[in-house]
């Protein structure tokens, strides 16, 4: 028990940490308690009681007047053990005395109390008359408090906002003097868990990284051969596609210490701070060698220098990249320190920082496609209670130009939905309202639309929903809803094929589809509405995207005035007017062609359109097999389609031969336990007769 006991209060006091902060606190109480306790007993009176109760009396020894402003009654001796003298007579800790002051008051002025001091006193003999003494005194404490204390809150308030700026609490950068120190977090080879494992899709970026895991863990097998390791690997895609997520797992397959940060740490108000912290930074990097430094957002200190001439150009900003530069080109070559950046804005970045030699990998990290959303799918499921009917191809094909992030946000979405309806499993239902919610927003149900406008949003829809089941390069539909969600009065939803190349009659067929909407507003009612707002602004950008960068444009030619390096104005334009002008009527051109084409297409299926409206006014909702219903079977099959079908089949058969093995499976179980029992029947028998 004692041993028990003995252990526990070690670990209570491992537990415990001294802080400094609490001496001062203790020492700063017991200074203001000394001022504002004492040690002795004094009261308050007044001139009356003193006069009436006091002099009148005789009790009074002697009257001291301190600084001229007030009086201090001391009491005789012989009358302290008065009733009336009791809260005075005897010191506040102990049963010592009190010899005075004993009560004290305050005066107008010195002239005026020394004369109705001897006006009290006529009657008295000369012998008993008390003449005030006069006394000046100063509070050096008091004094020294009143400077003190404000300095010391100036002092506190300032360590408080360094502290703040500096990285927070307990970090290196917290005190004052450390402001230079890099604010990166280090985590130990012992603390990463994530592995390429982890990391579903993006397979082809694993593949490029795992070379610079290879060179962490046996960087010998190539500085043997003449070789260099690479000095740095630049992860470059769009948000949410788990560059950081893979480069943690570089991290973690490497076994070695990776210094985690931001770009805008290095950024501070004190000029000379952004460069101190890249020095610290690469200097704790090398004592730790082999290992990793991961700078997430690296464009925010990684911007191409002088382009800001006409704001003025963040002096501190680009001293901060000019370190950075230094030290990437100034530690050894075989120091074992990897420099890995994320960006997804790398347009922007400084050519100096990309060349080779520096970030010597661009890893390309895009958004995953249809076999990669499944891979990923199967991991962010993995601690979902799913139903068994949940296909994961089905959801896979459902997440066209879904990042990771954002499939890891529709799986939790979908549970939160499954809870919100007290369900036990997540079943399809939970992902496909998961994916409507993410896309479109929350249902407003309650919204309230006419109904003339209810049926121009029902027409508005079902030409969207006609024109791209007719064309063949259009995105073929999935949903069509009138309930209105977040912004939009209605919405519909399309599996977008995933190319990696864009034909001119595929970038046609999609303007026109997306044409649909107002051509049935004008078809069906002769009047059109400012609904297909988005619409024109997607087209409008589509088609002068074809005519100026693609060079998809007979008229205007094979030129492209695209700028990938970014460096180009935006106040100047590298064409003519006359050119500008032939560019405009070129756009004008295209959308009025597909305008008319989707009329056109609309006023053909005239009869299947209203229809379509009409089942969507009286159901709100519409599915793929209604349109196959009401249109027929869609000519058109893309090759991603296709793929799909392949993958169910692929699944069919995968679950019939899983079926079948569960069935062999058992039966030689069954074949097993009835032999295991016809042998033991046959051992009793011969032991009965035995016996």
């Amino acid at each position: 028990m004692d041993k028990k006991k003995k252990s526990n209060l070690q670990n209570g006091l491992k537990g415990f940490k001294f802080k400094i902060y609490w001496l001062y606190a203790i020492i700063f109480v017991f200074f203001i308690g000394l001022q504002f306790i004492g040690t002795e007993v004094t009261k308050p009176t007044n001139w009356q009681e003193f006069n009436r109760t006091m002099l009148q009396d005789g009790k009074v020894d002697k009257v001291v007047i301190v600084n001229k402003d007030k009086a201090y009654i001391y009491i005789k001796k012989e009358f302290l053990s008065e009733e009336q003298f009791k809260k005075v007579g005897k010191k506040a800790f102990g049963d010592a005395p009190n010899l005075g002051p004993h009560f004290y008051f305050e005066i107008g002025s010195v002239e005026t109390f020394s004369n109705d001091l001897k006006d009290a006193q006529i009657s008295f003999d000369n012998e008993d008359k008390i003449s005030p003494l006069y006394e000046t005194q100063k509070d050096v404490f008091g004094d020294i408090l009143g400077w003190i204390l404000p300095l010391a809150f100036f002092v506190f308030i300032w360590l408080f906002i360094m502290k703040k700026m500096g990285g927070g609490a307990g970090g290196a950068g917290g005190q004052i003097f450390n402001i230079g120190k890099t604010q990166g977090k280090l985590v130990d080879k012992e603390d990463i868990k994530i592995t390429f494992d982890d990391v579903a899709g993006l397979e082809g970026a694993k593949e490029e990284i795992t070379e610079i895991v290879d060179f962490l863990k046996s960087p010998e097998k190539y500085t043997k051969l003449g070789g260099k390791i690479p000095r740095g690997a630049m992860l470059i895609g769009p948000p949410g596609t788990g560059k950081t997520l893979l480069a943690k797992a570089v991290a973690g397959e490497a076994k070695v210490p990776f210094f985690s940060l931001s770009g805008s740490d290095f950024v501070e108000m004190f000029v000379g701070v952004g460069a101190s912290r890249v020095r610290d930074l690469f200097k704790q990097a090398k004592e730790k060698a082999p290992s990793i430094i991961f700078i997430d957002e690296i464009d925010a200190i990684g911007r191409a220098r002088g382009k800001n001439a006409m704001t003025g150009s963040n002096d501190e900003r680009e001293n901060t990249l000019n370190q950075l530069l230094t030290e990437m080109d100034g530690f050894g070559t075989n120091s074992g320190v990897i420099v890995m950046g994320a960006t997804n804005r790398a347009d922007v970045l400084d050519k100096a920082l990309t060349r080779a030699g520096r970030f010597d990998r661009q890893i390309f990290v895009d958004l995953p496609d249809l076999l990669e959303r499944k891979a990923i799918f199967e991991v962010h499921l993995k601690p979902i209670k799913l139903a068994e009917s949940m296909d994961v191809n089905f959801l896979s094909r459902q997440t066209p130009g879904f990042s990771g992030a954002d499939i890891a946000n529709v799986c939790n979405e979908a549970a939160l939905i499954a809870a919100r309806k007290s369900k036990n499993e997540v079943d399809k239902q939970d992902f496909i309202d998961a994916v409507d919610r993410i896309i479109g927003g929350l249902e407003k149900k309650s919204k309230i639309i006419s109904p003339g406008e209810k049926k121009t949003i029902a027409y508005h829809e079902a030409g969207h929903a006609t024109v791209s089941w007719m064309l063949e390069y259009a995105s073929p539909l999935v949903k069509v809803t009138i309930v209105p969600r977040g912004k939009s009065l209605g919405a519909a939803w399309y599996l977008p094929e995933e190319r990696q190349l864009t034909t001119t009659e595929q970038m046609l067929d999609e303007i026109c589809a997306a044409m649909g909407g107002r051509a049935a507003e004008d078809v069906f009612f002769g009047k059109i509405s400012t609904g297909a707002l988005s619409d024109l602004e997607k087209v409008t950008k589509q088609a002068y995207a074809m005519v100026s960068i693609y060079g998809l444009s007979e008229k205007v030619g094979n030129i492209s005035y695209y700028d990938s390096s970014g460096q180009q104005s935006g106040f100047t334009k590298p064409y003519s007017e006359e050119r500008a002008q032939t560019i405009d009527k070129e756009v004008s051109r295209i959308l009025e062609e597909q305008y008319q084409r989707a009329k056109d297409i609309l006023i053909e299926h005239k009869d299947k359109v209203e229809k379509l409206g009409t089942e969507l006014l009286e159901n709100e909702v519409i599915f793929k097999d209604d349109l196959t219903k009401i249109f027929g079977d869609r000519k058109w099959k893309s090759y991603e389609e296709e793929q799909l079908i392949k993958m169910d089949q692929e699944k069919t058969e995968s679950d019939k031969l899983a079926k079948a093995a569960k069935k062999i499976k058992a039966e030689e179980k069954k074949a097993k336990a009835a032999k295991e029992k016809e042998t033991k029947a046959s051992e009793e028998s011969v032991n009965d007769k035995n016996s």
